[in-house]
């Protein structure tokens, strides 16, 4: 094994945390980087709320923000993983990582490059099949289905302005129901309602500013999976576990 191996991770949402979590869990030293406004919805599983409150915790796993690179040392001698806000990957040269994970999942790519470690890897859609050449299949926009339903459970969006929440992750709320609003540069207050009955399983932070079809919220149509707003999900372990494999394979020699 190469002694003190590190593994950056770009991005800190619940996708990201799922693979974080599992490299943790395996012993590997993981650094994440992330934006100065972090937009993750499941926010109960998302280690980049760090960004915000300072630290974060996942079924056992604590975040800890910090603000230089020189920091990471002490967090992980804490049995914690660091949280940097760097965006542009700008101490990804300096730190000399053997691996990098691109968990950003964005719509394009945001600068990663396959030069920055020995091994590069990026995540997206789908239940842990290893692409080692070509690409992934187009984004087709349209959610998973849960419980009978997909593009109604996700909510986006109508105007641009500030998004404020009126309720939080884990309540139940019913189809019509408010569950924010959107203040438009106007001064109007823009309802934003559930699409579906069931629990509120991601809701943005509130103040964060979003454009017209931006992802708000998510429902989870089966009322009694209450715990999943808690929990990594499924997809998030299948693709931590490819993950996990892949960067075994490097830095296990």
């Amino acid at each position: 094994m190469k002694k003190d191996a590190l593994i950056i991770v770009r991005g800190g949402g619940d996708l990201a945390t799922g693979t974080i979590h599992r490299l943790c869990s395996a012993g590997l030293r993981v650094l994440v980087l992330e934006t100065t406004q972090p937009a993750a919805i499941r926010r109960q599983v998302a280690l980049c709320e760090a960004v915000y409150e300072g630290e974060a915790t996942v079924e056992g796993l604590r975040a800890v923000r910090i603000e230089a690179l020189e920091q990471a040392q002490s967090v992980w001698a804490q049995g914690a993983v660091p949280v940097l806000v760097d965006p542009e990957g700008a101490c990804i040269a300096r730190a000399k990582p053997e691996v990098v994970v691109d968990a950003i999942l964005a719509k394009r790519n945001l600068g990663t490059r396959r030069d920055m470690a020995p091994l590069t890897i990026a995540l997206g859609p789908g239940f842990g099949r290893i692409i080692r050449e070509g690409s992934a299949i187009p984004n087709t926009g349209i959610p998973g289905i849960i419980g009978g339903y997909g593009a109604e459970r996700v909510i986006h969006a109508q105007a641009a302005g500030v998004f404020m929440n009126g309720r939080k992750i884990g309540d139940f709320v019913e189809k019509g129901e408010t569950i924010a609003t959107i203040r438009t540069p106007e001064g109007a207050d823009i309802p934003v309602t559930a699409q579906i009955p069931g629990i509120l399983r991601g809701l943005l932070r509130s103040g964060y500013p979003v454009t017209p079809g931006f992802k708000i919220a998510d429902i989870d149509p089966r009322r009694e999976e209450l715990s999943n707003c808690f929990l990594i999900s499924d997809k998030s372990r299948c693709i931590a576990g490819s993950v996990l494999e892949l960067v075994c394979a490097q830095v296990w020699q």
